[in-house]
């Protein structure tokens, strides 16, 4: 995928891909709207939302630094839509309100286009 190309540093202190500011940007507004889930939820489908996104990181870092990137790509898209489907089962439970929940899809929505096209890149 594009390098950032600009000078300033990212969030996280360092130029990275476009996408992992993206997923990071994605995971931070994730951990302000899942506060909104019933205590109950908190340790449960809270927790492995947050960890789906969380892994979906760090394969997105893993897979800038492999060479053979098939596998990780796979992976990240797989991570991807288990990611989709948790926070799509967080709205139908009531515990996402729409607005969150659309926000929170574009983002996501929008890093699987960036991985799309990095997976294109790849087979090219």
């Amino acid at each position: 995928m594009e390098e950032n190309n600009s000078n300033a540093p990212t969030k996280s202190g360092f130029k990275g891909l476009k996408i992992q500011t993206k997923t990071e940007d994605m995971i931070g507004y994730m951990y302000i709207v899942l506060r909104q889930y019933p205590k109950s939820e908190k340790f449960v489908l809270a927790a492995e939302t947050k960890r789906a996104a969380l892994e979906l990181m760090e394969l997105i870092i893993s897979c800038n630094k492999h060479y053979m990137k098939k596998t990780t790509m796979r992976d990240m898209d797989i991570q991807l839509d288990t990611l989709r489907a948790m926070v799509r089962l967080g709205h139908t439970l009531g515990f996402l309100k729409n607005h969150p929940y659309e926000v929170l899809s574009g983002k996501i929505d929008e890093i699987g286009r960036m991985i799309g096209g990095w997976m294109k890149s790849i087979q090219a």
